[in-house]
């Protein structure tokens, strides 16, 4: 005895195969011009741009996130470069503090923009093609039942058309068997093929109902999603691209400061070199004069003391190092602070207080100041890279 699942398993399957033989029998008769096909050329035009919709959709994501892999490559290259400079640069070299904290922030913009994308650009162009698969399958099983509604509305027809030639081969071999069969015999074989007919005939408007229900049922919802869904593209492509143009706008302003904050901290570095050089250039000037006035006579009077001691006789502050010429202007922010305009000349000094001096900042007085009052007193603290030394 066969099992029941095995059974209703294999009922299934010949249902299925029986459908599918008619089905493929009437887009046969259909193709040849034998059956007429229900057409419908709105929702053909709707499902042209279903098709439409879904390949442009589907081609965006591809490109999104062909964009997203090329975020990530220039991501690990630039962390490569920022690694490559950290390794290079010295730890006594101007700003290496100032570089470590550079390179953090590189990276971490670099980290935001892409999971920005990834959140706000990608995920809702994937919850948006999400829906297609299903529609899609649901557009092929309206098709497939638009085929069963046609077979059975043609079968439907044709047992119309045949009605009476039914009812006349069911008179016929009645006539024939008057002369064999007794005559209450005569009345059950009629009997027996009208109902035949009548049964074929009632079941075949069952099925074509049946088919027509279904049809309908799949083509109404259809008709109401497709439109809609053509008409909220328009929408999605909005959002994708004006987040990723903001998220595009944000990353390369954050990244425009960063990249200005290298540039100042390489200048700063190449000026210091250019100080250094400068230093030990006067060193080697200051040690040839020396050489030479010793070989002067015993009875010269000696050189006058250096300007940093005595200030060169007043014409100089105490303490004076050397002058700086400003090339930006400065705002000062504190009440320590110089006020520079572009064209000053500043007389540098020493700090009282080596340990006082912060990196990257100078002493000094306007050289002004100092020519009309002959003192200090307005002195101050200002940026070394607002200025160039004269």
């Amino acid at each position: 005895m066969a099992e029941p699942g095995k059974g209703v398993t294999a009922g299934k399957l010949a249902i299925n195969v029986q459908k599918r033989l008619t089905r493929a029998q009437e887009k046969v008769m259909q193709k040849l011009g034998k059956a007429d096909e229900t057409r419908d050329a709105a929702f053909e035009e709707m499902v042209s741009n279903f098709n439409k919709q879904m390949a442009e959709g589907t081609k965006l994501q591809k490109d999104l996130k062909a964009y997203l892999t090329a975020v990530k490559t220039m991501h690990d290259a630039s962390r490569r470069l920022q690694d490559c400079l950290a390794d290079m640069y010295e730890p006594d070299w101007f700003g290496k503090e100032e570089m470590d904290t550079l390179a953090e922030d590189t990276d971490t913009l670099w980290l935001d923009y892409h999971q920005n994308i990834t959140d706000k650009s990608l995920s809702s162009l994937d919850t948006y093609l999400a829906q297609f698969p299903d529609i899609k399958a649901r557009i092929a099983k309206r098709d497939r039942k638009m085929v069963d509604f046609d077979s059975a509305r043609h079968h439907f027809a044709s047992l119309q058309k045949g009605k009476k030639k039914d009812e006349a081969k069911v008179a016929k071999p009645a006539a024939l068997l008057e002369m064999a069969a007794p005559s209450w015999a005569q009345g059950l074989i009629s009997a027996h093929q009208v109902a035949q007919t009548n049964l074929s005939y009632n079941q075949a408007e069952e099925d074509l109902g049946r088919a027509q229900k279904i049809f309908e049922e799949l083509n109404v919802e259809l008709q109401d999603e497709l439109p809609a869904l053509w008409e909220n593209r328009v929408g999605v492509y909005v959002n994708s691209f004006q987040s990723l143009a903001g998220q595009q706008e944000k990353f390369h302003r954050e990244m425009g400061k960063l990249s200005q904050n290298l540039n100042d901290i390489m200048t700063k570095l190449e000026e210091q070199r250019e100080l250094k050089k400068g230093g030990t250039a006067a060193a080697k000037t200051g040690d040839g004069a020396k050489s030479e006035e010793a070989n002067h006579s015993e009875s010269a009077s000696p050189p006058a003391k250096s300007a940093v001691t005595n200030g060169a006789d007043g014409d100089l502050p105490p303490g004076f190092l050397y002058k700086v010429k400003v090339i930006h202007d400065y705002s000062a922010t504190d009440g320590d602070e110089l006020e520079l305009k572009i064209g000053d000349t500043v007389l540098a000094l020493a700090f009282d207080n080596p340990d006082e001096q912060d990196d990257g900042w100078l002493l000094g007085v306007q050289e002004s100041h100092w020519l009309q009052n002959k003192d200090i007193s307005a002195k101050g603290v200002f940026p070394e890279n607002f200025t160039q030394k004269v």
